[in-house]
Formats: structure tokens, C-alpha cells, sequence
């Protein structure tokens, strides 16, 4: 009696944590929608922002976090998923690979802020990059590598080893057995991994705000030569972006309507996130279905 007693408290328990913190997330994403949906218009997500007048946009800021986002990627995967192959399938228990996870989880625990003034002191100022998308994307690259890293090691380690024995039993080399059986498995849990690591690149602010900078040069959008300082497609242009923007607006912010655009921009970047999550779910699981036809 007394068991089934504990039980029932148990699972009262830990149902009544597990409704306060949907509760709480809820009333977090439904105070910022609700604050900030009526800001919304095609005008507010095209249009350039304001200084002293009403009616400013985030336009130039949200195609900033979207190009950062790409170029983060673009340097960051190839190198997660290097580490991550050689973690779950070449390196073996030694201290070479013992130094090597102990560097990923000190990485993985540093707080934005010191990933920034470490990109300022080094991509800003020594590599001479300047305030820029290329040292935020760097920044953001070191930021997020151990994620990615480890998103990519569990889900190789997670594809089961009859698939890999199978290969290895054909008379196929490791390399390709990975290449060829291993990675299009463990692709389902990479991409979900990858996308959710998108949505934290996307809303991060602190590491950039000391290496790709608060503010944006005037951008042509009629021009693409990413040589050229005014191209949107310029690396070493500043670039401040959408979670920078809205930090800077509630910080220092002397446009008439500044709350309303930090209202709206904050919607507008919670919004993204949470369709980077949902994206990475269905994503993963359409690509789980096409691989295991269930």
C-alpha cells in the first residue's frame, strides 16, 4: 500500500514539473507573439531601420543573421563532421582522444561572451578581419562545433553495428563502408542536429556583438559582387544582426517607436526558431521513414 502511495505521489510529482515548465514555456512565447505579432508587416521584414523617425524595419538585419547562419554552416559542417567521423570510428582510448573530449566539453560549457572577446582578440584584431560577417561566422563556428561534433558522433555511434560488420564482411575498406553505409543511416539524427544548431546560430547575440559588430553599412541589394563593400554579399562588411538588433534597440534604442520594434523583432526571431525546431523534427523523420520504409 505504502509503494503504490509513493508511487502515485511520484508520478504527481513529476507530471505537475513537467506542466509548469511547458506552462512557463508558453507564457514565455505567448507574451513576446502577442507583444509583437500586431508589429508585423511585409513593410517591418523588408524595410531598412530608423534612427530618429517612426515606422523602421529589421530588414537588413534579418538577411545578416540569415547569411551568417549560412556561412557558419558552410564552415562548421565539414569540420563536425570530420571530428565527429574520427570520435565515433578512428579515434581509440588513449590520452590524445582523452585530451581531445575534454577539450570539446570545456568548448561546449564556455559562455558566449567569452567565445566573442575571444573571436575580437583573435579573428577582429590579429587575423585583421575587422567587425565582420567572417569573424561572427568564425565566432559562431567554435561556438557551436562541440554540438555538432557530438550530434555527429551519437548518431553514428547510433546506426546499429550489424550494418557496419555487413559492410566490412563485403571486403569494404572502413572508409567506404562509412561513406556508403554508415553516414546515410546516422543522416537522419546529422540533419535534425544540424538544424537545431541553426536555430541557436541563428538567435545568438552575444558572441557577435564583439566580433561582427552592432551596426550595417548602407547595402545595395541590387548588387551581388561580394568584392564590393556595399554587396549584402560582403564577408568583411559589419554586420549586425537580428538578436544584435533588438539587444541594441532595448539597450540604447532612441527611436520613438522603440518598443514596438523590439516587440516585433523579437517576435520575428522567435518565430524562425521555432520553425528551425519544427523543420528539424519533420525533417528527421521524413528522411527516417525514406530510410527504413516504415
Amino acid at each position: 500500500m505504502k509503494a503504490k502511495i509513493a508511487d502515485r505521489v511520484a508520478t504527481t510529482v513529476l507530471y505537475a514539473i513537467a506542466l509548469f515548465i511547458v506552462c512557463l514555456l508558453v507564457s514565455l512565447l505567448g507574451y513576446i507573439l502577442v507583444h509583437g505579432l500586431s508589429h508585423i508587416s511585409w513593410s517591418f521584414i523588408t524595410s531598412p531601420p530608423q534612427t530618429f523617425a517612426k515606422g523602421g524595419g529589421i530588414g537588413p538585419q534579418l538577411f545578416n543573421s540569415f547569411y551568417l547562419l549560412v556561412l557558419t554552416l558552410i564552415i562548421s559542417i565539414p569540420l563536425s563532421l570530420g571530428a565527429g567521423i574520427y570520435m565515433a570510428e578512428y579515434a581509440k582510448k588513449n590520452l590524445v582522444t582523452d585530451i581531445l573530449r575534454t577539450a570539446i566539453e570545456v568548448l561546449s560549457s564556455l559562455p558566449s561572451i567569452v567565445v566573442g572577446l575571444f573571436g575580437f582578440l583573435f579573428f577582429v584584431l590579429t587575423m585583421g578581419w575587422g567587425f565582420s560577417i567572417l569573424s561572427g561566422a568564425f565566432a559562431l563556428t567554435l561556438f557551436n562545433l562541440p554540438l555538432m561534433v557530438r550530434v555527429v558522433e551519437d548518431s553514428l555511434r547510433g546506426v546499429s553495428s550489424l550494418q557496419k560488420e555487413a559492410g566490412l564482411a563485403l571486403g569494404i575498406s572502413k572508409w567506404e563502408t562509412i561513406k556508403h553505409i554508415l553516414l546515410p543511416a546516422a543522416l537522419p539524427g546529422i540533419v535534425t542536429g544540424v538544424i537545431l544548431a541553426s536555430g541557436r546560430i541563428f538567435g545568438e547575440a552575444a558572441a557577435l556583438i564583439y566580433t561582427a559588430g552592432m551596426s550595417s553599412p548602407n547595402l545595395d541589394f541590387h548588387n551581388w559582387n561580394p568584392l564590393n563593400s556595399t554587396s549584402p554579399l560582403n564577408p568583411l562588411r559589419p554586420a549586425e544582426t537580428l538578436a544584435v538588433h533588438i539587444w541594441k534597440i532595448n539597450g540604447e534604442g532612441i527611436m520613438p517607436d522603440a518598443a514596438a520594434i523590439s516587440s516585433g523583432a523579437s517576435a520575428v526571431l522567435i518565430i524562425f526558431i521555432l520553425l528551425f525546431n519544427i523543420t528539424a523534427r519533420l525533417i528527421g523523420k521524413i528522411i527516417h521513414k525514406r530510410m527504413t520504409a516504415s
